[in-house]
């Protein structure tokens, strides 16, 4: 009995869990990542150029695939769920006010669910575009561009997508959390996975080239990965950010450019 009132009095609080269940998976993404990192570089010391001879003459394999497909997808809950925080949380108070005698977490860790789903197609198709650019050259074995071409090319794409029609819709659908209740709304579990979907869509629209610069600062250069979730982040929440990402789009292309022009082709 005394059990059974723990539990209630628990759940009472989802707000205060919802917030506590998202710190623990973002923070749990950090940790994998930087003892990821912490294992390749005692993997690498004393020989990362033989290593990295040696990685490009062996082609992947299905382990390999799925590595870096686990690798992708905890990345991108480590870099998105703090920006989509905000959503989720009005998504739970919304249901808490129209359902008053209804738990609001499970469908929340739905929507979440379809939030990470999208995500996660986007890891596979970014573990498949790393594997296709190692093959290409232009991927070295550690993750990172060898071509300044390349690099340049991905930075000005990057830039430009900053000002397109499509950014600017999804990062609006992103920046408005009401508007996106109120006109995406669907009542049930699979209404509530379907509106995770929905969100991770715009998200993804958002920002998916920014995720291609990854390419060009390393892939798990984790301070590559720290300051693009944060562009994210100010650029979803932040008053100001869709100047600061308008401006930052000049300074990608500018560096782009740059690079092609001063570039001899490979690092």
């Amino acid at each position: 009995m005394r059990l059974n009132s723990a539990v209630e009095g628990f759940l009472r609080h989802d707000r205060q869990v919802v917030v506590g269940a998202l710190l623990l998976l973002t923070s749990l993404a950090w940790i994998y990542l930087v003892l990821l990192v912490d294992e390749m570089g005692m993997t690498l010391t004393g020989g990362m150029e033989n290593m990295g001879s040696m990685m490009a003459l062996e082609p992947w394999t299905a382990l390999d695939a799925m590595f870096m497909f686990l690798m992708w997808a905890v990345m991108m809950v480590g870099m998105m769920t703090p920006s989509a925080t905000p959503m989720i949380l009005l998504y739970s108070m919304v249901l808490r006010k129209r359902a008053k005698t209804e738990n609001p977490l499970i469908p929340t860790a739905i929507f979440f669910a379809g939030y990470v789903a999208v995500w996660a197609v986007f890891s596979a198709a970014a573990t498949a575009a790393q594997w296709g650019l190692e093959r290409a050259a232009l991927l070295s074995p550690m993750m990172i561009s060898t071509s300044t071409i390349f690099a340049g090319i991905v930075l000005i794409v990057a830039g430009v997508y900053q000002w397109s029609p499509y950014k600017h819709v999804c990062l609006t659908r992103c920046r408005e959390p009401v508007w996106f209740l109120s006109r995406i709304w669907r009542d049930g579990t699979g209404g509530a996975f379907r509106m995770g979907l929905v969100h991770g869509a715009f998200c993804l629209g958002c920002c998916w080239v920014l995720m291609a610069l990854l390419f060009v600062g390393g892939v798990m250069n984790l301070l590559s990965v720290a300051a693009i979730a944060v562009f994210v982040m100010v650029e979803k929440v932040a008053p100001f950010g869709r100047g600061i990402g308008r401006a930052a789009a000049f300074g990608l292309v500018a560096l782009g450019v740059l690079m092609i022009v001063s570039g001899n082709g490979h690092y």
